[in-house]
């Protein structure tokens, strides 16, 4: 298939948001292996950035960095640079699906942990499809660019939508929600990551949980943040706190700091708690961080304040 617009030769700047499943039910195993679910999906002020450009050789080559709070941490994980890259593989499923018979060079800055429930992955994914169909000139809209992520990952759709968003199916049919509001929020990592697989594999489904995210997205829109805070819930939890007993601590350390109603996001290990205010996550936040172990090194080595966020990554630019 030809390019219907003019390809560039310059790299192309991306973000790259995470999310936070402000609640995730798992309703039921899906004959197909995956499972049915129903999540209230909100982007977040935290991401990766990536620039990218087309090139004359076939193939991908990403190149990966580490932003300052990740590296030298134990969230300095390995990211593949190969067809294990969620980004990778969504620019060489573009490729194929649109017959272009060019390459693409991928800088990728991490600031989103791996293994932790951020949608990290996904989000570059998302944002290489945006970034590749640009560089080479494609003429695909986000709905066509969708249906191509929905094969990499159920949740790189959500990452080309346009905001907040219950997620239904296995997390590729969105519905669109308006109105969330720019809460403040923490977000805390333990230095062990989990394996999304694992999680689901060792949750037991809840069909009574069925309409749980819409009647929360209602209660952020209609009243903010005091009658959501019961709606909170995320299947994955109970599981996640099994196999991850760091889990278990940091949800009880958010509480000890402050925080009402930490959950899990995803399927962990990274744990949230929204705020009232900017000065009470930053206060959470601050008594999370100071928090050492008996070697002196931080229990907790990935503390962030965020807002929510209706921006999904809408940034392009050139240069």
């Amino acid at each position: 298939m030809r390019a219907l617009k003019a390809p560039t030769e310059q790299w192309i700047a991306l973000d790259a948001p995470a999310k936070l499943n402000l609640s995730l039910a798992v309703l039921a195993r899906r004959p197909d292996g995956y499972h049915d679910i129903e999540s209230l999906m909100v982007g977040v002020t935290l991401g990766d950035t990536l620039a990218i450009r087309a090139r004359d050789e076939r193939g991908v080559k990403l190149t990966v960095h580490y932003g300052p709070v990740l590296a030298g941490t134990p969230l300095a994980r390995d990211v593949p640079v190969g067809q294990e890259n969620l980004a990778v593989r969504a620019a060489e499923t573009l490729a194929d699906a649109a017959g272009v018979d060019r390459g693409l060079e991928i800088t990728l800055v991490k600031r989103v942990p791996a293994g932790a429930g951020l949608g990290g992955g996904s989000s570059d994914a998302a944002a290489v499809l945006r970034g590749a169909a640009a560089a080479w000139g494609l003429d695909w809209s986000r709905e066509r660019l969708a249906a191509i992520g929905a094969t990499i990952g159920s949740d790189v759709p959500f990452f080309l939508g346009d905001g907040p968003a219950i997620a239904r199916g296995r997390g590729e049919r969105l519905e669109p929600v308006a109105g969330i509001p720019p809460l403040p929020a923490v977000i805390a990592c333990p230095g062990t990551g989990l394996s999304t697989a694992a999680v689901y594999g060792a949750c037991t489904p809840v069909a009574s949980h069925r309409g749980a995210a819409a009647r929360l997205a209602d209660a952020l829109v209609s009243g903010g943040l005091r009658g959501a805070l019961p709606l909170l819930v995320n299947s994955l939890e109970e599981p996640a706190r099994r196999l991850c007993p760091d889990v278990d601590r940091l949800l009880a350390a958010l509480a000890h700091a402050g925080a009402v109603g930490p959950r899990l996001t995803g399927s962990g290990s990274a744990c949230f708690a929204l705020a009232r205010t900017a000065p009470e996550a930053r206060g959470i936040a601050a008594r999370l961080a100071a928090a050492r172990g008996p070697d002196g090194r931080r229990l907790w080595p990935g503390v962030f304040t965020v807002r929510l966020t209706t921006d999904m990554g809408g940034r392009m630019g050139a240069g």
